[in-house]
């Protein structure tokens, strides 16, 4: 079984602008074009059983309809969406209720494109009051390709976050920050926290990988593409190949993300 932690889609009537704005921003040349049956050929194609969709409320006004949509596609043909909020919305608490009620999972922040910092003391309570209801909060860290200003969400910052909230099911993408891995070693190896791996595999040397991987622990790292601007089949590949041992594999490709999820072995 493989789960992908980390995938994004756009609805059909808006798919094909939003990837071309986002493209011409990142430089990226998208795998998919952006829509939920792209992501299923995707999984086709790749073998993936699951996977995970992290739509971003980049303004308060967007939750709404983010979230319907999210509990509309979630359950089918192993889609499993997120919800979101933007963690500096007046009615935050109201909205994380509502992601509760409609059954999904957990909720998205991006900190780049939501212009907060990850260790902004307002946005705690969100992440705690989040964690409550027991859903899985995924952020954003690193450097964004498409927005190359101060990063956001560094390791160090969110190591403070981390000491102010507590650890528990809390989703660092992008191994702990994309190009900041280093600091991703130092800051957040060993903490209570999970790593997902979109957007490193491939990208990190297959050395540096497995100390990360190794240093934060296999029971608590989760295999992400990125798609529809990374690649489930190129990043499955590149599992294979860097030196796993079958248990790390394992746990990395399903059974962590199954048992964050909640789900059993048919998804």
């Amino acid at each position: 079984m493989v789960i992908d932690f980390h995938t994004h889609i756009f609805p059909d009537h808006i798919a094909e602008k939003t990837i071309e704005k986002l493209s011409g921003v990142s430089g990226l040349a998208p795998y998919t074009d952006g829509t939920l049956d792209g992501l299923k050929r995707s999984m086709t194609a790749s073998g993936v059983d699951c996977s995970v969709v992290l739509p971003v409320a980049t303004k308060p006004s967007q939750a709404a309809s983010i979230n319907a949509y999210a509990a509309r596609i979630t359950g089918r043909d192993g889609i499993i969406s997120f919800g979101s909020i933007h963690p500096l919305s007046e009615s935050w608490k109201s909205e994380l209720d509502e992601v509760a009620a409609l059954g999904l999972k957990g909720i998205k922040l991006h900190p780049e494109y939501q212009r907060f910092f990850i260790d902004d003391e307002r946005v705690y309570p969100v992440i705690v009051y989040a964690k409550s209801l027991g859903l899985t909060v995924v952020f954003h860290s690193g450097v964004d390709i498409g927005l190359p200003e101060e990063v956001h969400c560094t390791p160090e910052r969110a190591r403070r976050m981390i000491g102010a909230v507590g650890g528990g099911k809390l989703v660092f993408a992008h191994g702990g920050g994309y190009l900041c891995w280093d600091d991703a070693l130092r800051c957040l190896a060993g903490q209570n926290v999970y790593l997902d791996i979109s957007f490193t595999v491939g990208r990190l040397s297959d050395d540096k990988f497995l100390q990360l991987v190794r240093a934060h622990s296999a029971d608590k790292i989760l295999f992400g593409s990125d798609i529809p601007w990374g690649s489930q089949r190129i990043d499955l590949e590149a599992i294979d190949r860097i030196g796993l041992t079958e248990e790390e594999r394992s746990r990395i490709l399903y059974k962590n993300a199954a048992a964050l999820l909640g789900i059993g072995g048919e998804v």
